[in-house]
């Protein structure tokens, strides 16, 4: 089992930028593939962004390709999104998630969720 707790979400300007993080539990983090969801109100949960075990591959949605890093600390059992460049269509709850086996673009395929964090970017 993996707990997730994440942070660093907040109020930022169109163009500003934002780290969050995703702390996990345990001892086994670097087992599990990484993925970063989004959720706006009366929307459904959004693939966001995706690495893999040991950070040799990750996948961005084509809305924050370029503007979004996703990356990831096993030593600190730790994940992280970068985001630059944030546009109010940004705005969203975000969550990390961890897998078994391989990454996958699938909100549900995903075993652990943390609670959530929101970013909200003004205009």
């Amino acid at each position: 089992q993996v707990q997730l707790v994440e942070s660093g979400g907040g109020l930022v300007q169109a163009g500003g930028s934002l780290k969050l993080s995703c702390a996990a539990s345990g001892r086994i983090f670097s087992l599990y593939a990484m993925g970063w969801f989004r959720q706006a109100p009366g929307k459904e949960r959004e693939f966001v962004a995706t690495i893999t075990q040991n950070s040799a591959s990750t996948s961005y949605a084509d809305s924050v390709k370029g503007r979004f890093t996703i990356s990831r600390d096993n030593a600190k059992n730790t994940v992280y999104l970068q985001m630059n460049s944030l546009k109010p269509e940004d705005t969203a709850v975000y969550y990390c998630a961890a897998k078994l086996f391989s990454p996958s673009f699938t909100a549900n395929s995903y075993d652990f969720w943390g609670q959530g964090t929101q970013v909200t970017v003004s205009s």
